[in-house]
């Protein structure tokens, strides 16, 4: 068996697995809220049977704000990784 090093490791641009599962959930999180106030801004203005109208208040905004966070997730994580990666190379004497 050998032994790996810190310095051998293997170089990936994932990032750590905690991070992604914090960005999944904040999606998640985002999606439900959105939803939220989409059927609510819907419910308040319908008067009658509005079912067809709050369904796709709640849909509409649920998507639309789970692909908002999204995109911020992305970015989050995306930063993550310059961060690692300008961090590895000044510890190795490069320059930024």
């Amino acid at each position: 068996m050998t032994d790996v090093s810190e310095n051998d490791r293997r170089v990936s641009a994932l990032p750590p697995a905690a991070a992604r599962a914090i960005a999944f959930v904040g999606v998640l999180l985002g999606g439900i809220a959105g939803g939220v106030i989409g059927y609510a801004l819907v419910d308040v203005q319908c008067t009658g049977d509005c079912t067809l109208a709050t369904g796709l208040g709640l849909f509409v905004g649920a998507v639309v704000t789970a692909g908002g966070m999204a995109i911020v997730g992305v970015l989050a994580l995306r930063a993550m990784g310059e961060w690692h990666e300008i961090r590895d190379r000044e510890r190795a004497g490069h320059a930024p």
